[in-house]
Order: structure tokens, then C-alpha cells, then sequence
């Protein structure tokens, strides 16, 4: 191993997820949050497409919409600066174009290399704006875990001889997001977009054999929640009057796009099961913490209405309890005012029972089988398989990520809730490796950057706290550098892998 430390200003994050890719050039005194964030797809012009579809490019898959390829492909294969990234392939998409979609990385392993390399591409030269020929960074990739020995090598060749850089590292995002909550063993549940990932892991080991992924995510609970406003006459008035309807197909795109832009304003909380919830962290009020968090404002801001209310007649406490039953909320979209009730808070309903997925429109079919678990289920299988003595410590750290986790509140307390039938619960029956409840853990408020999204970006932060301990020690073996791959080839990456000798 060389004696190579480098400069924190150097140091490139890229956090590759099923749908989105995020990214970092530099470490600070205060961990940023990712200032590149794009769609983890690329796009192929429909000629260009013809040509790998038959036969020389690698497998294609089609998750956006394109007219059919000719039946004369041309002669030419397609190279990596043919695919359409981030701004780009909006624009097309936005032109009208006959453009294929594609997600390299959405089943987990890596689909396309060539599609994969264009997406890092664009993201280290394009957005970071590195020079391959002066490229004197070193970078600390994560992905989904279970990656394979092939795929780490040919990860390792791509980042060295197609973009030159100093050092690379490869670090598990499940592990990442378990080490940005400041814990080294946990459930962790990534809610993605069309995918739910479970993964325990004990003592810094990810288990793989325990794993569970759940084929219900996002996408699903917005098709879910437009299709029960659909019955919602005050809103689909006001999406569609009478006097200026839209085609039925244009209102249900309309619906989804509202439920989207409604979860990520935060205007959704997901209520617990029953009251077997126990949130360890909302204890007595402890000062200091406030402080830390920023929160002073809100807090007096509560105190002061708390007080106008107990000096309010009791017709207008009344008042005020009815209009809060309601919980009413009006959302400014589309230069419309849309009031909405407490309907939107079902919008995590098929995560916990997908069977109320069944005949709504958009919903893809999930799988050959005819079972699909509720995520809470899914946890709890993943839990039976580990070892018995490994539980408590697991249990102990539940941490719901993705970007629903820092957006929708309650989404942590409400698996938790529901975990309640795998914790045993007859005290004489109890032991020492034997879990009493189920603990959920959150990104902590000190890390000043992360307060609004922290849970939602443990991945890429994760990912920052470990890139400053290995990038800053020239003795460490947690990493390969560029003398590292001249000697021992892709294959060096392995031996920084233990999971992969």
C-alpha cells in the first residue's frame, strides 16, 4: 500500500441508489449534504437502441416509453457518449423525442456497464467538473448491497482506466446509512421508489443472507393515494371542472403528480398501529438537545400558542378542535388552491398491507408470486433467519431511510408499531439475548447540514463520515490506490472486501 493521504478538498462521494445518484466533491468541518443529485437512468435514441437490441451492446431493459426500433438497425454500436444524461435526456424526454429509458442499477446488481459508466460520466466531469487527465481525487463509491465479485472488478477497472482517479473505496449503502445514524448494528429499511430493501446488519457486517426486498416503494403509494382521491369531489373539481374537464388519463397523471408533490412537501404523517409504539426519542424535554437542534423557535412558538389557547373561550376551543380534527390543508399546485382532509395521511397504506394495491390503475405487476409481504413482514423474516444471540443488538437499532424517511412523518414509529408480534412479550419468558422492544434511531441533529433530510441522505452522509477516517490515514488497507492497480489489477478491490475473499 502506497503512503498516499489525501487532501479532504479532493475527496469525491458518489452514492449510486436504484433510482437516484448522488454526489460530492470535497469534505468539510460541517458534512454537506450532496449538491448533485440526478435520476439514476440514461436515454438512447431509438436508432441508436436498435443496434444494442441486436446484439452489439449488452442487455437493455426499457422502463420509459419509446416507439419501436426499426426493423434496419444501423451498422454502428453505441458508445457511452451516445446516452442522454440528467438535464439532457430531460430536455429530449421534454422535446418529444423517441428516447428509451433505462435504469441500470434498479434491480440491485449493476444491468449495463456501458449505461452505468455513462452515468458516472456525467457526474464526475459534467457535474463535479473533474479533468480525467488531472484527476487527482480519490472516490468512495456505495451501492446497494450484494454486489458481486464481477461486478466490484469491473467497477474498479472503469474508475481507473476510463476516469483516472487516485483511489478508490467501495462501501455498502446499508452500511453507510446505519453509520450516519451513529450505530453499528440495526435493521435498516430503504423505502426507494419501486423497491423496499431490508438488511440486518451486526457489528459492521452486513448479513446478507437475511435480506429482504419488498417490490413496493413510493411510485406505489402515490398511484395509491391518487386513486382514492379520485372519489374526492371537491378535489377532482378543481383539478377538472365541469366546464374545462380533462381525458381521464390526463386527471390520473394529474392525481399522481399531486400526491407527489404533496408527500414531499411533508403535508403526510403516517399514523401508528394501535399504541404499542415506543419512540425512544421523544423523552422529557432536555434543553440542551433543543438548542443543538435549532428548534427554540418552534418550541416558543408552541409554548405561545398553547397559552392563547387556554385563555380562548370554550366555543372557540371547540372550534379549534373541530377544524384540527379535520386537519385541513390547502396546497398551492398548478396556480390551483387545493384544500385536502386527513385522507392524504393513508398515503403509506399499501407499504403495511399491499393487497390494497389490488385494481389500482398504474400499478405494475409485482411478481410471479402471488404473496407479496408487508413491509413489516418482510422485517420480521429477515429477523428470523439471523442468529438468535444477534437480535437484540439489531433490534435495538431500526432505521427507516429513503426519501420518504426525512419527509413523511412517523413513518419510523409506524413500523415499529407494527413490529410488535416478533418481540416477545410474556416477561416470564424474556431472556438476555432476547429484545423487549424495538428501537428507532435517527441521524443526530449535530450534524448541522442534515437537520431537514438527514435520515432520507444517510447514505451519502454515511458514506462522507467514512471517506474522512480512510482517505486521511496513508497506512489504511480500506482503500485502492492507483499503485494498488497497477500491480494487482481489478481484482485489488477484492481484498479491501472481506465479504468478497
Amino acid at each position: 500500500m502506497s503512503n498516499i493521504a489525501f487532501r479532504d478538498a479532493s475527496v469525491i462521494i458518489i452514492e449510486t441508489g436504484r433510482t437516484s445518484v448522488r454526489a460530492g466533491l470535497g469534505l468539510h468541518d460541517l458534512l454537506r449534504t450532496p449538491y448533485v443529485e440526478i435520476p439514476a437512468r440514461v436515454g438512447l435514441r431509438k436508432t441508436l437502441f436498435a443496434s444494442r437490441a441486436n446484439g452489439n451492446g449488452g442487455d437493455v431493459h426499457m422502463n420509459g416509453s419509446s416507439s419501436r426500433a426499426p426493423s434496419q438497425p444501423p451498422k454502428i454500436s453505441p458508445k457511452v457518449n451516445d446516452y442522454l444524461v440528467g438535464k439532457q435526456l430531460d430536455d429530449a424526454l421534454l422535446a418529444g423525442e423517441d428516447i428509451v429509458v433505462s435504469w441500470p442499477f434498479a434491480d440491485g446488481e449493476i444491468r449495463d456497464f456501458l449505461e452505468a459508466e455513462a452515468i458516472w460520466k456525467h457526474t464526475l466531469f459534467t457535474q463535479l467538473g473533474r479533468k480525467r487527465t488531472q484527476n487527482e481525487s480519490p472516490a468512495l463509491l456505495t451501492f446497494i448491497h450484494g454486489l458481486s465479485r464481477d461486478t466490484h472488478e469491473q467497477i474498479c477497472q472503469i474508475f481507473f482506466e476510463r476516469f483516472n482517479i487516485a483511489a478508490l473505496s467501495i462501501l455498502e449503502r446499508p452500511l453507510a446509512q446505519l453509520y450516519a445514524a451513529n450505530s453499528l448494528s440495526g435493521l435498516v429499511v430503504d423505502i426507494d421508489r419501486d423497491k423496499t430493501d431490508i438488511t440486518p446488519i451486526n457489528d459492521c457486517v452486513v448479513l446478507h443472507n437475511c435480506c429482504e426486498t419488498i417490490p413496493i416503494g413510493l411510485s406505489d403509494c402515490e398511484l395509491y393515494l391518487a386513486h382514492l382521491w379520485k372519489s374526492n369531489q371537491s378535489i377532482v373539481s378543481t383539478l377538472s371542472p365541469p366546464e374545462a374537464p380533462l381525458e381521464p388519463a390526463v386527471l390520473h397523471d394529474t392525481l399522481v403528480e399531486l400526491a407527489r408533490h404533496v408527500w414531499k412537501e411533508g403535508l403526510i404523517k403516517v399514523p401508528s398501529d394501535g399504541e404499542t409504539a415506543l419512540d425512544v426519542n421523544e423523552e422529557e424535554l432536555n434543553i440542551a438537545a433543543v438548542v443543538v437542534a435549532g428548534k427554540e423557535k418552534s418550541l416558543i412558538e408552541a409554548g405561545m400558542k398553547k397559552r392563547a389557547n387556554a385563555k380562548a373561550s370554550a366555543a372557540e376551543q371547540a372550534r379549534a378542535k373541530e377544524i384540527e380534527a379535520l386537519d385541513l390543508q390547502t396546497v398551492q399546485f398548478r396556480d390551483l388552491s387545493i384544500t385536502m382532509g386527513r385522507e392524504r395521511h393513508r398515503f403509506c397504506e399499501p407499504l403495511f398491507d399491499p393487497t390494497l394495491l389490488d385494481g389500482v390503475e398504474g400499478v405494475s405487476e409485482k411478481s410471479e408470486s402471488d404473496i407479496i409481504l408487508p413491509i413489516h413482514d418482510g422485517c420480521g423474516q429477515a429477523m428470523t433467519r439471523t442468529d438468535v444471540d444477534t437480535r437484540l443488538a439489531i433490534w435495538n437499532g431500526l432505521f427507516v431511510t429513503g426519501d420518504a424517511a426525512s419527509l413523511v412523518k412517523g413513518i419510523g414509529s409506524a413500523l415499529q408499531s407494527r413490529l410488535a408480534p416478533y418481540i416477545l412479550s410474556n416477561p416470564e419468558q424474556q431472556s438476555d439475548v432476547q429484545a423487549k422492544y424495538v428501537r428507532v434511531i435517527h441521524v443526530p441533529d449535530y450534524f448541522a447540514e442534515y437537520r431537514e433530510k438527514g435520515d432520507g441522505y444517510a447514505a451519502f452522509l454515511g458514506a462522507s463520515i467514512v471517506a474522512k477516517i480512510i482517505f486521511s490515514d496513508p497506512h489504511g488497507k480500506n482503500f485502492v490506490s492507483k499503485g494498488d492497480y497497477t500491480t494487482k489489477g481489478p481484482r485489488a478491490i477484492l481484498e479491501m472486501s472481506p465479504n468478497m475473499l
